[in-house]
């Protein structure tokens, strides 16, 4: 089931998949791969007059395996320049015509959007800066704000998409209504994902699958794989079942689709307790999905780690002592290198636990909750009698003022 027919009705500018493909580029490994993704972004480049973009690429990024070709980046410039050219002409013709300013805007709108689409992103942002000052309304100017912020996620510049992202919802917390509120939680959970906000992005996305529309962004597979994701970080035993395996959203599209099968299949081997299916879902996760993602990628190894953590944790939660080889057999790995990966968790207090290597047994010594529980109403107590005491000063001055 795609949910593209409840489209924003957004063009899908600038164009996401091309960006995919870059950063695949820059990042595979496989050089039959890496022939046929330049390959097409040329194809796309041509076919789509990307002077620009072009440029950008072969003389600013220098990624190996674009040659520059003058008479070709000459010949789109000029296709480039008669376009845009001819789009001024019709605002010339509305100001002649005494339209109306919306109809001027609207126009300019279109400039700045052939200028993204062509990846010319300087002069885009310009111009719909330039329109900030005639937006009408709120309405309008969310949405060019968050247009703007699109050439961010495009470039992945993260510092730029923070800006208008807020710029926006400052102006959605003034009175933005039901569409572009979900449309902002959809790039807001993308970009806190982007910087490592597993559990915030959790939520956000989780919540906008049942009111997507933001098709200009990321597909819905997309956004539900985020949100899986985001969630099998972040989410505890009890809510990846209730929020993520039985998702009435997440089930509509089917989990068997090769966006979401593995993501999919490492959460149920969590919640389940299937360990001996635990790290071949998470290295097809890592392979399928983290590496060939450009908002997850830099996570990558933080992510195994997390995600590592928090499975021995969930099995170690059950005993007050395992020996290493039961627990090595269950995740299907050697003792050696459950040894060596408990190491680097049990110091930065991830794992609760100790480990007798020489009778080769892991003892838990989980924090004596009841104990915190104490000392946490004795602190409250305290905070509490002292409040008490200055509204009982307060009372007495005021009445003392009375007399």
């Amino acid at each position: 089931m795609l949910i593209d027919t409840l489209s924003s009705g957004i063009p899908k500018i600038p164009d996401f998949t091309l960006s995919s493909k870059v950063f695949l580029i820059k990042t595979t490994t496989d050089t039959s791969e890496k022939s046929k993704l330049i390959n097409e972004v040329e194809q796309q480049i041509k076919s789509d007059n990307m002077a620009p973009y072009y440029e950008y690429l072969v003389k600013t990024l220098k990624i190996d395996g674009f040659t520059w070709d003058q008479a070709v980046f000459d010949e789109m410039t000029a296709k480039n320049t008669s376009d845009i050219k001819e789009l001024k002409d019709k605002i010339e013709e509305l100001k002649e015509d005494d339209e109306g300013e919306t109809e001027i805007v609207n126009w300019w709108i279109k400039i700045s959007d052939y200028y993204a689409k062509i990846g010319d992103a300087k002069n885009s942002v310009k111009i719909l800066k330039d329109v900030l000052d005639s937006a009408p309304s709120t309405g309008p100017k969310i949405d060019l704000y968050l247009t703007i912020s699109r050439i961010g996620f495009f470039l992945d510049d993260k510092l730029f998409t923070k800006e208008y992202l807020d710029k926006a919802n400052s102006l959605i917390e003034k009175g933005g209504d039901w569409e572009r509120r979900n449309r902002y939680k959809t790039y807001l959970g993308i970009y806190l994902m982007s910087t490592r906000k597993f559990k915030e992005a959790a939520k956000l996305l989780i919540d906008s699958l049942a009111t997507f529309t933001s098709t200009e962004i990321a597909t819905y597979e997309e956004v539900a794989q985020y949100a899986l994701i985001c969630g099998a970080i972040s989410l505890d035993r009890a809510d990846l079942k209730k929020k993520l395996i039985e998702s009435p959203e997440i089930l509509s599209i089917n989990s068997n689709t090769d966006e979401l099968l593995p993501i999919f299949n490492l959460i149920k081997s969590l919640y389940f307790s299937e360990y001996n299916k635990f790290f071949p879902y998470l290295l097809e996760t890592y392979d399928s999905i983290l590496t060939r993602n450009k908002y997850l990628s830099p996570h990558t190894h933080y992510y195994l780690r997390e995600m590592r953590s928090k499975a021995y944790s969930q099995l170690l939660e059950s005993y007050k002592s395992l020996s290493l080889k039961s627990m090595a057999d269950q995740f299907g790995v050697s003792v050696e290198f459950l040894d060596d990966d408990f190491c680097k968790f049990i110091p930065t207090k991830k794992l609760n636990c100790v480990i007798d290597r020489v009778n080769g047994i892991v003892e838990t010594n989980r924090p004596d909750n009841k104990n915190s529980q104490y000392h946490l109403l004795i602190k409250n107590g305290d905070a509490l009698l002292t409040k008490l005491q200055k509204y009982g000063a307060a009372v007495k001055l005021s009445g003392a003022e009375n007399v």
